[in-house]
């Protein structure tokens, strides 16, 4: 698929919706017995409410009770009972308006410390801000020169020194983001050094190869891990400043990749083939083949979210859905998993047709199944709730609907469904400690929720 055709030739608005309650399958019950260790209080803090029902949860009321009271043992609460609490005050007030374009609005991520928030343009705009305690205040606009179509991917470093962001070229830029320049024009005010993913020397040649969907930091910092328009997934290694190892991975655009934990060894992909697969780089060799492949999106997969564990991850597919994924389940192939295609459906300007809504994988190894939202005309991304304020308890994504969609991964239940933009939500961030959800809207808009203040 050619790169003007995936990405379209405008934003857009987009109109109707898709209802229907998210659907959660069988087979969960090591990731439901762990989420609800990490997101159920103390047993003991059940004492305050005797016979009270196991499925109602426990107030914040009766739990400071039990903790005065000592009921636990610890004099304080643990940090499941922190987000049972949290988790229970979901974000969906508001919202205050961050920021505001006349482009659209790609990318919207918090950092690892929640100190900083990073939003893309399509004018090849990053603007960097302060996070709201100290008022959003603009620390850095970066300004791209010479790129095609998008900001479609940036990274923060793990010690948030440097910044990189992508675009359709093979060209990856790394900014100093600790710097005092506040306007940062690439290659005027400063430097954006130019990491070339294609192994060749001229960055200045207009003829680009392949584009880069996706491209995160290890978390030593130390490398870059980027899917491409190519099929290929590209490791890049900042310390000797060149490219490490490309992996020819999928039949199709890989729109997707990340670390599987913090070891760094193993990577997910998701790609327009509509397989995830699983790459272990300590098994490549020289025939870079996967560990294993994961079937079940009917469609292509716009992104992929890592549960963090080394076990668990989600897909946001074209398919309409988000799936949950065990690598445990993995196939060694997918041959003979293949299902067929509907060739005359196009996501990029077409719904997705009704009597394809119910499909299912004949070979379908993901363990749950998460409809409601929709998955049109960009690679619309998913993610997992902080470990930190709920325990990874929900899953939450942009829509083409224009809202954002918070499910309850264990039931599959829709908890909330936030309406504000005009367009496509094509990306969305919740804090990593606050009660707080940034997105970014087609509409130009970058928002921020919050919790509801009486």
């Amino acid at each position: 698929m050619s790169r003007s055709r995936k990405l379209g030739n405008r934003c857009g608005r987009d109109g109707g919706g898709i209802g229907g309650k998210a659907v959660s399958d069988e087979g969960m019950t090591e990731i439901v017995v762990d989420t609800k260790l990490r997101s159920k209080p103390h047993q003991f803090l059940s004492r305050v409410v005797p016979g009270k029902s196991e499925g109602m949860p426990i107030s914040p009321v009766k739990m400071l009770v039990g903790r005065e009271g000592n009921y636990s043992g610890r004099g304080r609460f643990t940090n499941a009972d922190c987000c049972h609490v949290s988790s229970r005050y979901l974000p969906v007030s508001g919202p205050s308006v961050i920021d505001r374009m006349t482009s659209c609005a790609y990318v919207s991520q918090f950092s690892a410390d929640g100190t900083l928030f990073v939003a893309g343009f399509q004018v090849l705009i990053v603007k960097l801000r302060y996070n709201v305690d100290h008022g959003w205040k603009v620390q850095k606009n970066i300004r791209a020169r010479s790129l095609r179509w998008t900001i479609t991917d940036t990274s923060l470093s793990p010690d948030q020194r440097f910044l990189v962001y992508s675009s359709m070229s093979p060209i990856v830029h790394i900014v100093n983001v600790g710097s005092d320049v506040t306007d940062s024009v690439a290659n005027v005010t400063e430097i954006h050094e130019g990491l070339d993913f294609s192994g060749e020397d001229d960055e200045d040649d207009d003829d680009y190869s392949f584009g880069i969907f996706s491209v995160k930091f290890s978390t030593d910092g130390r490398e870059l891990v980027a899917a491409s328009s190519d099929d290929s997934i590209y490791v890049y290694d900042l310390a000797a400043n060149k490219l490490n190892v490309r992996i020819p991975a999928h039949r199709s655009d890989v729109n997707a990749v990340c670390f599987a934990d913090e070891a760094g060894h193993v990577l997910y992909s998701g790609s327009d083939d509509h397989l995830c697969k699983v790459w272990d780089r300590r098994c490549l060799g020289t025939g870079g083949r996967e560990s294993g492949i994961l079937t079940g999106h009917l469609e292509g997969i716009t992104f992929i979210d890592s549960h963090g564990d080394g076990h668990y991850l989600i897909s946001n597919g074209k398919d309409q859905t988000i799936k949950l994924w065990d690598i445990r389940k993995m196939s060694s192939n997918a041959t003979g998993n293949m299902a067929p295609r509907h060739v005359e459906w196009d996501y990029r300007w077409m719904e997705y047709p009704s009597h394809l809504r119910n499909r299912k994988h004949p070979n379908d190894l993901s363990l749950s199944t998460y409809r409601g939202h929709r998955v049109l005309r960009t690679l619309i991304r998913c993610y997992f709730s902080p470990s930190y304020s709920t325990g990874q308890k929900y899953i939450y994504t942009g829509s083409a609907d224009a809202h954002i969609y918070i499910y309850d991964m264990v039931t599959g239940a829709q908890v909330a469904k936030l309406k504000f933009h005009d367009q496509i939500v094509r990306d969305c961030s919740w804090h990593p400690f606050d009660p707080m959800l940034g997105s970014s809207s087609w509409d130009g808009v970058i928002a921020n929720w919050e919790l509801k203040r009486n």
